[in-house]
């Protein structure tokens, strides 16, 4: 695969990566809902810390919390677009995918000390993350095979 090929995919995958982003959006506003609780500031606060961002008011932080997830989850299509260039496509670089993302975000987040380790996390919280980033990771696959379809 040359580099423009290379490229390419890394464009359609950051395009995939914004619909895998509105998937997990809509999955976790559900759950939210349904169990009655607020957003998560983490990932802001992590962006925050490492920017030296720091939002003025309730309205600063919710726009900020908005821009951090979706140049996130965007983002991160970039990598779901090297896999396909490694040469790594369908479930296997869904699931290379997802552990990046989550284990990633596993990582990053305690080491920035804005959400607790995994084993100080009650279980139901730690599947319910896994679960929406599962959603993020099977989005931004099935997003990124339409466009490989589509430019066929």
């Amino acid at each position: 695969m040359g580099l423009g090929d290379t490229a390419a995919a890394v464009g359609k995958g950051l395009f995939a990566g914004a619909a895998g982003t509105a998937a997990m959006t809509v999955s976790s506003t559900l759950e939210a809902k349904l169990r009655d609780r607020g957003s998560s500031s983490a990932p802001a606060d992590a962006a925050g810390k490492v920017l030296g961002v720091q939002p003025r008011d309730e309205a600063g932080e919710a726009r900020f919390s908005n821009i951090v997830h979706w140049s996130y989850g965007t983002s991160w299509g970039a990598v779901r677009g090297l896999l396909h260039a490694a040469g790594v496509d369908g479930s296997a670089a869904t699931a290379l995918h997802f552990s990046a993302v989550w284990g990633g975000a596993q990582v990053m987040l305690p080491a920035l000390d804005v959400a607790p380790p995994a084993w100080e996390t009650p279980v139901q919280e730690v599947a319910i993350d896994a679960l929406h980033h599962a959603v993020y990771a099977i989005a931004t696959g099935v997003a990124f095979a339409a466009l490989q379809r589509g430019s066929s």
